[in-house]
């Protein structure tokens, strides 16, 4: 029966369904995806980028009508065990990563990685992020992030931050504070988040950054004070708080972001599939409103944008690690 004596809702039906995204992926082996989805993170299960990726997962997974999409973490060394894996990974859209902004980071601190940070990956999509609290000890003589700053200048290394290692988002975060501010600071260095946080509380040291669902609960009991946030906007739980290029530091911007990749050479189709289902996986109301009580903003920003971010951070915190004299593993 050629189309002239087809029924004219059947026409309308195949019309429409050629313009669905992936429809022209339908080759032999059907329309992607037509097999699991996977999907690397490379931290512990639990942990901040796995409760994103298995939330996203869960909506991809119905929006591919009911295809499996498996979250697997691999962590160690910053994230970059998974990051390799899914760079050698074939260009067919069923290993992807999702990765933090320690991807663009982490090259000046381990120059021999077996990748390249943007040009081995091919970006999908931005999906979330938070900004950290500067948080000091409640009885801490500075109130301002100003006079913060001053007592550094008063005491060249007298001021002390807690990091929970070398080259963290924390640490980062307070050394480009002080690139900025031009003073130094002495970083002491912890097992873990947790017991930085309590060196802080007891006066051990004087300062951390720290995300905003870990700070908040010690801010409003009183055992923190907050002195500023690493955002380009004020926090939403902390709105009276200026963020630090607010309080005179201009430029400044440290926000923690995670966005999905897979690796290079996905066919542009592939591309704006996949693109297209996390932008539909995260406007999804339910997702929105778990990622938010997590402590994160979600949101979607689409591949060329993702790219650009990439490319302008991993230069930005070049530059920001070889001012402070930051040196990782060789």
């Amino acid at each position: 029966m050629n189309a002239q004596h087809l029924p004219r809702r059947r026409i309308i039906a195949a019309a429409a369904a050629s313009l669905l995204p992936g429809a022209a992926l339908g080759q032999a082996g059907g329309a992607y995806p037509n097999r699991p989805v996977r999907i690397m993170q490379g931290y512990t299960a639990g942990g901040p980028t796995d409760l994103i990726a298995r939330v996203l997962a869960d909506k991809l997974s119905i929006g591919w009508g009911g295809r499996p999409v498996v979250v697997e973490a691999r962590p160690g060394a910053s994230g970059t065990l998974a990051a390799g894996a899914v760079a050698r990974s074939a260009p067919d859209g069923y290993t992807l990563v999702l990765l933090a902004s320690t991807h663009v980071q982490t090259p000046t601190l381990l120059p021999r990685l077996p990748f390249h940070t943007v040009n081995d990956f091919t970006p999908l999509a931005q999906i979330a992020s938070y900004p950290l609290l500067l948080v000091v000890n409640a009885d801490f003589a500075a109130r301002t992030l100003v006079e913060f700053v001053g007592r550094a200048r008063e005491q060249p290394g007298g001021v002390t931050f807690a990091t929970a290692g070398i080259g963290s988002s924390p640490h980062l975060s307070a050394a480009q504070l002080a690139v900025r501010a031009g003073v130094e600071f002495t970083y002491v260095q912890y097992p873990g988040t947790s017991n930085g946080q309590t060196a802080v509380m007891t006066g051990e040291v004087n300062a951390m950054f720290l995300n905003p669902l870990l700070a908040l609960p010690m801010i409003r009991d009183g055992r923190f004070r907050v002195l500023g946030t690493t955002g380009a906007e004020r926090w939403r739980d902390l709105p009276d708080v200026p963020t630090i290029a607010e309080a005179g530091f201009n430029g400044y911007e440290a926000n923690v972001w995670y966005g999905v990749l897979g690796p290079a050479g996905l066919p542009p189709e592939l591309v704006t599939e996949i693109s297209s289902a996390i932008r539909g996986a995260m406007q999804q109301p339910d997702l929105q409103e778990r990622l938010r009580v997590a402590g994160f903003n979600s949101f979607f920003v689409g591949p060329t944008a993702f790219r650009a971010t990439m490319e302008n951070d991993l230069t930005r915190w070049a530059e920001i690690i070889r001012r402070a004299g930051i040196r990782g593993a060789d």
